[in-house]
């Protein structure tokens, strides 16, 4: 599959800052916007911090609002006030926003740093630059996770086990909103992989789905944040939950905790930046000097020193070594890995940025039933 192989990826040996812009003139700080814990964290170690080792007076601070860029950027525009400069979405959102003009478009040849080996951008990238303002960084996935102590003398092996109360009593955690639950109900009540999104796509499948989520729907505590989910099976709160699978990683190998993971019917997905657009002129030539210098082949490689994401330049994918503290091969630990991609679900980006709005307000209404 070709995500799969691009997915692989890591990479740049280009050391960027300082480009020479028209005005002469880059702004001295940023604000940077993501999801918080350890996928920030791996971005702060591997961009944030060399970038502004090599920029001195340069500063950079995080908003952890990644989950509502969309509506906080939408309100910004309207407002006439844009306060980020940088914005970390997943593909669906950055579709959404590049479609409604609040997203910057990007060239990537012009904007993006080659391989190492002189291979533009657009090639290093591939199918991975699924929008014309979206920067991809990192290829992850949606996964199940449970407590190794509460499952009881039989470990789940399919994702279908978060439906099983029986053979797993307890309650289990869920991300509040519709996708990739709407998705795990649909296979778990029997739709093939493959007719996924052609069911979900009608009236019918949608109710489907939710009538299949409301078999656990009393057993769910519902997350927002991709921290919620390891917090409560540290503390035992839930059998099992969904979260990304670099929390799981940080959760099981750097934690320690009674914790394994699903990799059934993991959900493949993109995440990325985006500039807002209509940025004053000094902000968006300090933006853009940063963000080629964030994402060349080099830097995309270090990001998988703290957190087992896969990298989405092609270039990178040879410099993918060890996690800078534990010292653990870090390949094994990556969504791409074969052992761990022999039954993936491929997240359909571009249904989700045509169909999230009316989605959403379905769900939202089931759950406050």
């Amino acid at each position: 599959m070709t995500f799969t192989r691009t997915l692989l990826a890591t990479s740049a040996l280009v050391a960027v800052g300082g480009t020479a812009f028209a005005d002469g003139h880059m702004a001295s700080d940023m604000t940077l916007v993501s999801w918080g814990g350890a996928y920030q964290n791996s971005q702060q170690k591997a961009y944030v911090e060399p970038y502004i080792a090599m920029n001195e007076g340069v500063t950079a601070v995080w908003d952890e609002s990644s989950a509502e860029a969309v509506a906080k950027l939408r309100a910004m525009n309207e407002a006439g006030n844009i306060t980020w400069d940088l914005v970390d979405v997943v593909a669906a959102d950055a579709i959404r926003l590049c479609d409604e003009g609040l997203a910057m478009e990007i060239n990537p040849d012009e904007d993006l740093a080659d391989a190492p080996d002189g291979t533009k951008a657009s090639v290093d990238f591939g199918d991975l630059i699924v929008s014309d303002c979206f920067i991809p960084q990192i290829v992850y996935s949606t996964t199940m996770g449970y407590r190794t102590d509460l499952v009881g003398d039989t470990a789940p092996t399919s994702v279908c086990a978060v439906f099983d109360t029986e053979a797993y009593p307890g309650k289990r955690s869920l991300e509040k909103r519709p996708i990739n639950n709407m998705e795990w109900a649909l296979i778990c009540d029997g739709v093939a992989k493959d007719d996924v999104y052609s069911v979900l796509e009608t009236a019918e499948g949608q109710e489907r789905a939710l009538a299949k989520l409301d078999t656990i729907k009393d057993d769910v505590i519902w997350w927002s944040a991709g921290a919620d989910t390891p917090q409560l099976l540290a503390d035992g709160e839930v059998v099992m939950g969904s979260t990304y699978n670099g929390r799981f990683f940080s959760l099981i190998e750097e934690q320690k905790q009674p914790v394994a993971m699903l990799w059934d019917a993991q959900v493949f997905d993109l995440d990325g930046w985006i500039i807002p657009a209509g940025l004053p002129a000094d902000r968006l030539a300090r933006v853009k000097d940063f963000v080629k210098f964030a994402t060349d082949t080099q830097r995309l490689a270090d990001q998988s020193k703290y957190i087992s994401y896969g990298p989405a330049r092609l270039s990178s994918a040879p410099l993918v070594g060890k996690h800078a503290d534990l010292g653990i091969d870090m390949a094994p630990h990556m969504p791409t890995d074969p052992a761990n991609a022999t039954n993936t679900f491929l997240y359909n980006y571009e249904f989700w940025a045509d169909y999230r709005d009316d989605i959403d307000a379905k769900f939202q209404a089931w759950l406050a039933k």
